[in-house]
């Protein structure tokens, strides 16, 4: 059965941002620059999207182990990341087990070409608006992290049934809001992305496109 998880809730909100200045700063453009997913979007000025997406030891290693530890995987499984950037997630599980099979995948070539070495040769590029080219429960599990609220609302039906399909446990991250300011704050930072629904919207998607895996919605206060 589905699962409401809080893997990624405290990274998120270890974050300051000042959502209205964003909002103020010639945000169409900065929209149109961030949707390349180029150097801008990555390393580039705050204003189009990450300010410089570096590796920051420990950063992501709490939501490894939360991830190995709630889906049981050892050195002999296999996982999946829809929408795995500079692979900086992977590389964490690569640490704790080195011999566990990763796979990568993300729609920017630049994020590819600069993502860290050691995880580089496993990464694809991939629009995740089409098919995946791997077998049914290929993974043990499969994520995608902050990546699917990026697609219209027809485009999620082979993403989400895509995700099913591969792996035997799934997990993903989507915005979200509860009110009408998380709506607001939400609209006034989101550069890239392109569906905006409150959770049990998103449970309705869920269930309408296939997806029977767990998720977690991340909020901004």
């Amino acid at each position: 059965m589905s699962k409401n998880k809080n893997f990624i809730s405290f990274l998120h909100n270890s974050t300051s941002r000042d959502v209205v200045s964003r909002m103020n700063d010639n945000k169409v453009q900065c929209m149109e620059i961030a949707k390349k997913y180029s150097y801008d979007y990555w390393d580039g000025d705050r204003r189009f999207g990450y300010g410089g997406y570096k590796y920051i030891p420990g950063r992501w290693s709490g939501v490894a182990k939360n991830l190995i530890e709630n889906y049981k995987l050892n050195s002999k499984s296999s996982i999946l990341d829809l929408g795995s950037g500079k692979g900086y997630l992977l590389y964490e599980i690569k640490k704790i087990l080195p011999s566990i099979r990763v796979v990568g995948i993300d729609n920017s070539s630049y994020a590819i070409q600069n993502a860290k070495k050691e995880i580089q040769p496993f990464l694809i590029r991939h629009d995740l608006r089409r098919e995946l080219s791997f077998k049914d429960d290929e993974f043990d599990l499969v994520v995608s992290l902050g990546t699917l609220h990026n697609l219209k609302i027809y485009e999620l039906k082979i993403a989400l049934s895509e995700m099913n399909r591969v792996a035997k446990n799934k997990y993903l991250m989507v915005e979200s809001y509860r009110n009408n300011q998380e709506l607001f704050n939400l609209q006034c930072w989101a550069l890239t992305a392109e569906s905006f629904f409150e959770p049990d919207e998103w449970l309705y998607i869920f269930d309408n496109y296939g997806y029977k895996g767990d998720y977690e919605f991340i909020f901004f206060e």
